[in-house]
């Protein structure tokens, strides 16, 4: 009896494959009469790299292709980052699991001689491709000089000297999945540097009919996880942001309580505003749009549409 195939839809990044492996390998565990494949797509944010990702279109540059060939019958299922997946889903997909968290924090990897991302010189230049990050230490030290970089992991970390930088910032999440944790300088606050939504956290789509492949994955979903990405995410569908615009939120959950921390900010971290709240973890994606609200009343849609207005380039089909 021939064994039951089910088809990982994956990027093809050295990041993206460690995750899908991942998610092949605790399959595999569970059910070894099941055969998992993977299947390697490039998405349209893989084949632009010298370009702000604000610039052509954000999150959705990263799921499109893998969407569509779930909705081809190609694939079963895809891994993403969840810091990557739009809001809105095509119809026919959703987001099935969030995984357990890994370390939600960012990091700093420090040019030799800093000891500290607060010894920074004046003027220093960071390396990140985050408005998100950007506008946080700006906020801070606004006479840092924030230079766009791209790529996958080792080449982030190789721009730190090829380009002549004081310091580059990356997700703690990556680095530890991929083993470069001797090249950690520092761990960021969360109060410095509020991750981004869904930060740590993997996400598997599947199609929503397919009752069978759904029945498989589920014991992945991670309840803790789950309920503070989704209130995460809720904060940022309320907001209507993306990629473009720096937006952060932070939830934690202890016992049945979840906190929730969300920053809009403008891209120099001059105008940042940052709320918390807190309350029962059912209530989740309701306390998410809450804070949106919170925060669109305290000002942030001003903000907004005015990093909108600033941030908006002609891009054109052939351009990228």
């Amino acid at each position: 009896m021939a064994k039951k195939l089910l088809r990982i839809g994956t990027r093809a990044s050295q990041l993206a494959l460690w995750q899908a492996n991942w998610v092949k390998s605790e399959l595999e565990k569970r059910y070894p009469d099941l055969e998992v494949t993977l299947t390697r797509i490039k998405t349209q944010g893989d084949k632009i790299l010298d370009v702000p990702l604000a610039m052509v279109g954000g999150k959705g540059l990263f799921t499109k292709e893998l969407q569509e060939a779930m909705l081809r019958g190609e694939t079963d299922i895809s891994v993403h980052s969840m810091k990557d997946v739009p809001t809105l889903f095509p119809d026919g997909l959703a987001l099935r699991c969030i995984t357990e968290r890994e370390d939600v924090r960012d990091i700093v990897i420090l040019r030799s001689g800093i000891a500290t991302w607060r010894d920074l010189p004046q003027g220093a230049r960071i390396g990140t491709s985050a408005l998100r990050r950007k506008a946080q230490l700006l906020h801070i030290r606004p006479d840092l000089q924030m230079v766009d970089i791209r790529g996958n992991v080792e080449t982030r970390i190789r721009k730190l000297t090829e380009d002549n930088l004081d310091a580059v910032i990356l997700a703690a999440a990556g680095m530890h999945r991929l083993g470069f944790d001797s090249q950690i300088g520092e761990y960021l606050p969360v109060d410095v540097s509020i991750p981004a939504i869904g930060q740590g956290a993997l996400g598997i789509e599947s199609r929503v009919d397919d009752a069978a492949t759904n029945a498989l994955i589920d014991f992945f979903n991670h309840a803790e996880s789950d309920w503070a990405v989704r209130a995460e995410r809720a904060f940022l569908r309320r907001l209507e942001g993306g990629c473009q615009v720096p937006i952060a939120c932070h939830g934690t959950v202890a016992g049945r309580t979840l906190s929730l921390t969300g920053l809009v900010a403008d891209c120099d971290g001059v105008q940042c505003l940052k709320k918390s709240v807190s309350g029962p973890v059912e209530e989740c994606e309701h306390l998410g749009a809450s804070l949106g609200d919170d925060l669109l009343i305290m000002g942030a849609g001003k903000i907004l549409n005015e990093v909108y207005q600033h941030e908006t380039f002609n891009v054109t089909r052939e351009d990228v």
